[in-house]
C-alpha cells in the first residue's frame, strides 16, 4: 500500500560530544538518510521528534541556527516530509518557533499535531509535549520524563479515529507502551482509545535510545534506536516502512536500526 521512512533523535547541535551522544555528526548522518530515502523514493519521511539539541549554555539564537541547519538537509527530502515534536525541540525555544522554521508537508503552519491520509491509510502525529497542568514545555521549561497528552488532544484524537475508516498509523515522541521514565504519563488513555476505535495498526515512537518492542491488544508499538548515539556512519540509525494491503507491515532497519514485521491482530477495516 504504502513505503515510508522514519528517522528520530538526531539531536542535532554544533557542541561537544557529550557521553555517546556526537551531535555534530548527526548532520552527515542525516544527509546520508536523506539520499538514502531519495534513491528509494519512499511515499513520504518523517522525523519522530528531538531534532536538534542545545548548547552550553543554551542560547536561543544558537538553537534556532540548529534547528535550521538541520532542517535544511532533512529538506533535501524529494518527496513529503513531517516532523513529530519532542522534548529537546523545546528545550531553549517555544513550539511556535520550531513549527515556524520547519514543513510539514500540506499541514497548517504551526499545527502542534495533525493527520493526514495517504494511498488509503490515515497517519496521526501526536504531541506529548506538555506538562501535567496541560500547559506546553517552553524554553526548557518541562521534566524531560514527565510528558503527558491533555484531555482537548485526547478529545480531537477521538474523533479524528471516528472520522475515518481507514487503518492507520501513529507516530509520537515519547513512547505510550511501558511504565518508566521514557512513556507519556497518561498511555494508558491513548492506547485506550487507540484500541477502541479498531483501526490502528502501529505506532512508531522514538525518545528511548536503545529502541524497543511491544504489541498490546493487537496494536504494534515500534521505538526506533537514535540517530546521535555512537560516531561514524555505521552508528547511525534510520528505516522503511512497507504496510502490504493486508494490513502486514515490514520495518527494514539501516545501520544500528532493527528489522520487525508485524502481522494483522485486530480488525482494521
Amino acid at each position: 500500500m504504502i513505503c515510508f521512512g522514519i528517522v528520530t533523535d538526531a539531536h542535532y547541535a554544533d557542541i561537544t560530544v557529550r557521553g555517546i551522544r556526537y551531535y555534530r555528526e548527526s548532520m552527515a548522518k542525516m544527509a546520508e538518510c536523506v539520499a538514502f530515502m531519495n534513491d528509494r523514493k519512499v511515499d513520504f519521511l518523517v522525523e519522530v521528534g528531538d531534532f536538534k539539541d542545545e548548547g552550553t549554555p543554551a542560547l536561543e539564537k544558537d538553537t534556532l541556527k540548529y534547528l535550521e541547519d538541520i532542517e535544511r538537509v532533512f529538506g533535501r527530502f524529494d518527496g513529503k516530509r513531517y516532523h513529530v515534536l519532542g522534548n529537546h525541540d523545546l528545550d531553549s525555544i517555544s513550539k511556535e518557533q520550531f513549527l515556524s522554521r520547519v514543513e510539514n508537508t500540506g499541514i497548517a503552519a504551526r499545527s502542534k499535531y495533525y493527520s493526514f491520509d495517504m494511498k488509503g491509510l490515515h497517519f496521526v502525529v501526536l504531541d506529548a509535549n506538555y506538562r501535567a497542568d496541560g500547559s506546553d514545555y517552553d524554553h526548557g521549561n518541562f521534566d524531560w520524563w514527565y510528558s503527558n497528552i491533555p484531555s482537548n488532544q485526547l478529545d480531537w484524537l477521538r474523533k479524528d479515529l471516528a472520522s475515518t475508516p481507514k487503518p492507520t498509523i501513529v507516530f509520537v515522541h515519547q513512547r505510550l507502551d511501558g511504565k518508566g521514565d521514557h512513556t507519556v504519563r497518561n498511555a494508558a488513555q491513548v492506547r485506550r482509545i487507540l484500541q477502541e476505535s479498531r483501526r490502528t495498526l502501529a505506532v512508531f515512537q522514538g525518545h528511548d535510545h536503545v529502541g524497543h518492542y511491544s504489541s498490546i491488544e493487537g496494536i504494534h508499538y515500534y521505538t526506533l534506536k537514535a540517530m546521535v548515539d555512537g560516531s561514524g556512519a555505521d552508528n547511525s540509525s534510520y528505516a522503511i516502512v512497507e504496510v502490504q494491503t493486508d494490513h502486514s507491515i515490514t520495518v527494514t532497519g539501516y545501520r544500528r536500526a532493527e528489522n520487525r514485521n508485524f502481522y494483522p491482530q485486530m480488525n482494521a477495516n
